[in-house]
């Protein structure tokens, strides 16, 4: 039952739980937007003489120098001369390209600590530069090949990335670059010009043809009730963006569309505003929109058959983007910000895989999460009490349906204050916790960023007593929102005296006599929400712009970075909770640029909707394109009651997510899996041990991932680069290297799917071993209700465990199961990645990593056909530099005894001769002969161990 408090906390919710567009503005309602895009508009309708403003005074130093990486110049207005402004060219390595501009010796500093948060450090200047100069512009030559070329033009200024000859970035080729300078309302007012004696003083706006004849909400702004009150006045950011040979562009999420972005502006527009990125609660959000939603990661790939190109625009400020695509050849952004300055990295590919590499190394990868938290998540607002959990756990186990997370939402909380228990309903919560733990489960609970304003909270106490609160617009004393608690106030955590009195508030035992969260465990997982931050009564549901942070900066200026602080400061916290470490798991709403080194997001507040279910892959696909792999969407849809239907195949997409999490509003019925009827419980209960049996594939994936950037699910132009027609999918994708394919089913009564293939090879069924070859590119896969259209591609190697296991810590010791799936040549490949799944014992070499292979040798015969397979296995950690290992090491001999019960090979064109292991005995086996597929019981290899099975066809 509700407490009053919530009933009225519903009451002021300004959605009514339901997307209301008039909650958020669209462009024609944001000064600065309406102002860039007026910028636009008045350059295409003067194409003939509109060119921009800014130049550059030539880098005199270079031919002196012309092997530096780089160059600082001044940039000159034409439309205001007495304003400086300073352009900091700088080429890094892997032959990432960074441009800065800003102002300079204006009245006011611009925001320009965006990257400092977003990246892991100062990236490393190439050496491998040689700069010449040129008759109206510079010219940098680098690369291993000399084949990337960077061009800067002086007058109007222009900046073009250059590979083997073709324009692949062009920054301000359409002359939309502005930055609006800082200024004072005198300075703002029109020159007086006086034509003649006795003649009428005419106001005279210079820069007028440019910026417009009107100051278009340049010092206050309304939307709704609310007033903005821009005390610095306009500083808006205006750059165009061009991809000249890339008719596909990919990423800034967060939004609810296509993978392919389609366009908001010119003769294809599919919608009338641009993409925003400002980080937003939105209930109930379409499932069709350029809204911004609860995450931003200014990050664009630009992809065509020959090369892959990203830019990596460092604002945290509002953002809108305008897309137009330009034919069939090319495409042109309009990327429009509130605020900061301009700082953005072209990252040159070629390839996708080197453009996840090259973004990587700017802002780091996903880490190795721990394994329980790729199991299955059980989630609602809310589990009402201890007893309730407890009931929750008992019926899993009841049905034999493996879990191993449950969540508590913000009802634990008494008056939702944060870390508190409801003791009339959570009277022993560390027991209840341990009792979790005692079946190797574990618990994960929500902490929000808003703290309920009361002297009797300890962490509001503590934090108004440390002066670390965020500030209203007079930058004295503290902000006051409304939330859940009701009155509440913010920790700004650009303070750095909110980081250390952060995390020790979740010490397990007291420390200094500091309150801390006692009544916990160190095996917690944390989840974040709210963090945009949402403030229910504030504009746009989110705090006002006009708020002031640590050193002075607005909110403006920091709103999209805010949320990734808190979760970064969250997972240092639950990190510190022990010593050596252990992974900590984390879960947020709000995310930026970098935030993928600090958990997990999920996207958002859904609906139970077969097109909510649909653009949710669509979402954790952009999300791995973004940099942050580590996704999910949740099943069931957050609001509203799925027929059994619909939650059925929203399982499987969750079971080929990399975060598996159902979760429910208070007011939908109960859904855990087992309340259903048969037959849908037992086929949740088979997708559910699916995935179990699959985490041996999710955690090579994630192993993989940390290393390369590469995102977990790959869509087909990420697997398949120079295929024109795979650039537009994304209702099927790659689960890591592996080879899986999988393609959902995502509408009501569907009883086949058609799935795209790329390749002239041989993909497998998962479920029945038949193998097909594509006829026109296409697979037709039966996908009844009981089906998952799931392929494994030839030439994969999948390692499984398949014993039913009620949470996956208890499958540690569990033998292994490989699927040899043979490609065409008769050859296949795979990895396995173990390590202990929580300490961080694998940065010294703690690991067993396997390399499987199955080579094929040609028989004696007239038609050559196979002779022999030889199948292996291989220490891969011992060819790559994994930490000082050893293969005896600890974690190794853990397992020691871990061995592989079975292998399936596939694709086998006769019946074998003889089986045995490489060196030693005969082994039992069985023939299928349809479908060529040999199965070898027991062959009592250890999984830690070199070892070869050698299969004799004739």
């Amino acid at each position: 039952m509700r407490s009053p408090g919530t009933l009225l906390l519903l009451l002021l919710l300004p959605t009514s739980l339901a997307f209301k567009p008039s909650d958020f503005k669209t462009c024609s309602q944001s000064g600065f937007c309406r102002r860039g895009r007026a910028l636009a508009a008045r350059a295409k309708e003067n194409p003939s003489s509109w060119h921009s403003p800014y130049s550059i005074e030539p880098p005199e130093f270079l031919p002196l120098n012309p092997r530096q990486p780089g160059f600082t110049t001044s940039v000159r207005s034409s439309i205001h001369p007495n304003v400086k402004f300073v352009l900091d060219v700088r080429i890094h390595e892997e032959g990432i390209v960074r441009v800065r501009m800003d102002e300079e010796d204006g009245l006011r500093k611009r925001y320009n600590e965006a990257a400092q948060w977003a990246l892991i450090g100062e990236p490393l200047l190439s050496e491998d530069v040689v700069w010449k100069m040129d008759e109206g512009k510079v010219k940098a030559v680098y690369g291993p090949k000399k084949d990337k070329v960077l061009v800067v033009d002086f007058n109007p200024l222009k900046i073009t990335l250059f590979r083997a000859g073709v324009e692949q970035v062009v920054l301000n080729g359409r002359g939309l670059l502005h930055m609006e300078h800082f200024r004072t309302k005198e300075d703002s007012k029109p020159v007086e010009h006086i034509e003649g004696e006795g003649q009428s003083v005419l106001q005279v706006n210079p820069a007028a043809w440019f910026e417009g004849d009107t100051e278009d909400a340049f010092w206050d702004e309304t939307f709704s009730t609310w007033t903005d009150t821009k005390p610095k006045g306009p500083e808006s950011l205006s750059l165009d963006i061009s991809f000249p040979n890339h008719a596909h562009v990919y990423g800034i999420p967060q939004h609810a569309t296509n993978l392919s972005l389609p366009s908001t502006t010119g003769p294809t527009a599919r919608y009338t505003d641009p993409f925003r990125l400002y980080n937003s609660d939105v209930f109930e959000y379409l499932a069709d929109s350029t809204t911004s939603l609860y995450g931003s990661i200014p990050l664009m790939h630009a992809h065509s058959a020959k090369s892959t190109v990203a830019v990596f625009n460092a604002l945290a400020s509002e953002t809108w983007i305008d897309i137009a695509h330009t034919g069939n050849s090319g495409v042109e952004t309009h990327w429009i910000s509130e605020s900061g300055i301009l700082d953005v990295f072209l990252l040159p590919g070629p390839t996708p895989t080197d453009v996840f590499a090259q973004y990587a190394r700017l802002t780091g990868t996903a880490p190795l999460p721990a394994h329980w938290s790729l199991g299955y998540h059980q989630c609602r607002w809310n589990y009402v009490s201890s007893d309730d959990v407890r009931g929750v756990q008992s019926r899993f186990d009841e049905e034999d349906i493996p879990v191993d997370v449950f969540w508590l939402d913000i009802e634990y909380a008494e008056d939702h204050r944060y870390f508190m228990w409801n003791k009339k309903t959570f009277p022993d919560p560390v027991e209840m916790t341990k009792d979790v733990e005692a079946v190797e489960r574990k618990m994960v609970i929500i902490v929000d960023p808003h703290l309920k304003r009361s002297n009797d909270y300890p962490v509001y106490k503590r934090a108004s007593e440390l002066g670390v609160l965020v500030k209203p617009k007079s930058g004295e004393g503290e902000y006051e929102g409304w939330c859940w608690p009701g009155s509440s106030s913010w920790i700004d955590f650009f303070h750095p005296g909110s980081w250390d009195f952060w995390i020790s508030l979740f010490k397990t035992k007291t420390i200094d006599g500091q309150w801390s969260w006692t009544e916990s465990t160190n095996n917690v997982g944390i989840w974040n929400d709210m963090n945009e931050p949402s403030v229910f009564n504030g504009p746009e549901i989110t705090m006002p712009k006009d708020n002031v942070h640590y050193g002075g900066w607005e909110h403006r200026d920091v709103h999209n970075i805010n949320g990734m602080l808190f979760a970064n400061l969250t997972f240092q916290a639950a990190a510190a909770r022990t010593d050596p470490p252990r992974r900590p798991f984390v879960l947020t709403r709000a995310f930026y640029a970098g935030s993928q080194r600090f958990g997990a997001m999920w996207t958002g507040d859904n609906l139970g909707t077969w097109e909510h279910m649909a653009v949710g892959i669509q979402m954790v696909l952009a999300n791995g394109v973004g940099g942050m792999p580590f996704a999910g969407s949740d099943v069931g849809g957050f609001f509203g009651n799925p027929e059994p239907e619909m939650l059925v195949r929203w399982y499987v997409v969750g079971a080929f997510s990399p975060f598996f999490r159902a979760h429910a509003h208070i007011d939908t019925k109960r859904r855990e899996p087992y309340l259903l009827e048969e037959p849908y419980k037992s086929l949740v209960r088979d997708i559910l041990r699916l995935r179990y049996s699959m985490l041996p594939v999710w955690y090579t994936a994630f192993r993989e991932t940390s290393e390369s950037g590469v995102p977990i699910l790959r869509p087909q132009y990420v697997m398949f680069p120079e295929d024109e027609a795979g650039f537009g999918i994304d209702d099927q994708y790659y689960v890591g290297s592996s080879g899986l394919l999988v393609k959902p089913v995502t509408q009501k009564g569907v009883k086949e799917v058609s799935v795209y293939i790329a390749e002239d090879q041989v993909y497998y069924d998962y479920f029945t071993n038949h193998a097909h070859r594509p006829k026109n590119r296409h697979i037709t896969l039966p996908a009844n209700l009981d089906q998952i259209p799931l392929l494994i591609r030839g030439g994969s190697i999948i390692s499984t465990r398949e014993r039913p296991r009620r949470s996956s810590p208890l499958m540690k010791h569990d033998p292994f199961t490989l699927r040899v799936a043979l490609d065409t040549s008769g050859n296949a490949r795979g990895e396995l990645y173990l390590d202990d799944g929580e300490t961080y014992g694998y940065g010294r070499g703690d690991v067993v990593w396997r390399g499987f292979g199955a080579e094929s040798t040609k028989g004696k015969g007239k038609g050559k056909e196979i002779g022999t397979v030889r199948i292996s296995s291989v220490d891969l950690a011992t060819r790559t530099a994994v930490g000082a290992y050893d293969p005896t090491n600890e974690f190794a001999r853990s397992v020691g005894d871990v061995r592989v019960e079975k292998l399936v090979v596939l694709g086998l064109g006769k019946k074998p001769l003889s089986v045995v292991l490489d060196g030693g005995r005969e082994l039992e086996w069985e023939f299928m002969s349809e479908g060529g597929v040999l199965v070898v019981k027991d062959p009592a290899v250890r999984v830690v161990d070199d070892w070869a099975v050698v299969v004799k066809l004739e």
